[in-house]
């Protein structure tokens, strides 16, 4: 294990739409993870369940951690589990030892108030949400300037998660001066994973290398 990662535990928290997990977003990014020093599991949370049941999960493994002495823990999550990633990181409840460092988001739902990706907001709240639920599980309207450290990526052709949602996202950070590093890159489909072949986008597993180490290292804010 590399210095910088030493006491740092991070998640991976695999897409799917809230309906399964995808396998190429799981096992693999741990196994790279493992490779840059870090210290790492995935996590199969609650699927076909309403909000909050998966937070509710995540933060409990999240305790679980803490209490075999992670110092600092770092969430990865691809789509449905970016979005789940993001709600662990920034919604208001959580528990001191809940608590998430820093953030990577890969192609990730982040907003529950457009009509993109429909069928994971019916999964998670229902077709009949109200819009202050909406709201409450969008990434972008929970961003204070207290937030952990996001970086973020996706690709400006995703046809399934339009990269709308993190413009949305990046644009909260911004103005709430929370660190964080966005990219988004020309070309690409939708669940890329680790993007090997995926051509420029295959970088952002180099970028997000220095990136989690530099998190790794860092105080808390």
């Amino acid at each position: 294990m590399s210095f910088a990662a030493a006491g740092t535990h991070m998640i991976v928290l695999p897409g799917g739409g809230y309906a399964e997990h995808a396998a190429h977003e799981a096992e693999p990014v741990a196994r790279w993870l493992g490779d840059i020093g870090v210290q790492v599991n995935v996590f199969r949370y609650p699927l076909n369940v309403r909000h909050p049941e998966p937070l509710n999960a995540l933060r409990a493994e999240i305790a679980r951690r803490r209490a075999r002495g992670v110092q600092r823990i770092g969430l990865i999550g691809f789509s449905a589990g970016g979005h789940l990633a993001g709600l662990a990181a920034l919604a208001p409840g959580a528990a001191p030892d809940e608590t998430v460092n820093f953030a990577v988001l890969g192609y990730a739902i982040t907003s529950m108030e457009t009509e993109t990706y429909r069928p994971a907001r019916l999964i998670l709240l229902g077709e009949d949400a109200s819009p202050e639920l909406r709201r409450s599980t969008s990434l972008d309207s929970l961003v204070r300037p207290q937030s952990p450290p996001f970086f973020v990526w996706h690709t400006a052709e995703d046809p399934s998660v339009p990269p709308e949602h993190t413009y949305r996202l990046a644009s909260a950070l911004a103005a709430n001066r929370v660190p964080h590093a966005v990219h988004v890159f020309a070309h690409g489909p939708h669940s890329l994973g680790l993007a090997q072949s995926a051509g420029e986008t295959a970088i952002w597993t180099t970028l997000a290398k220095e990136w989690i180490l530099e998190q790794a290292a860092a105080p808390p804010r």
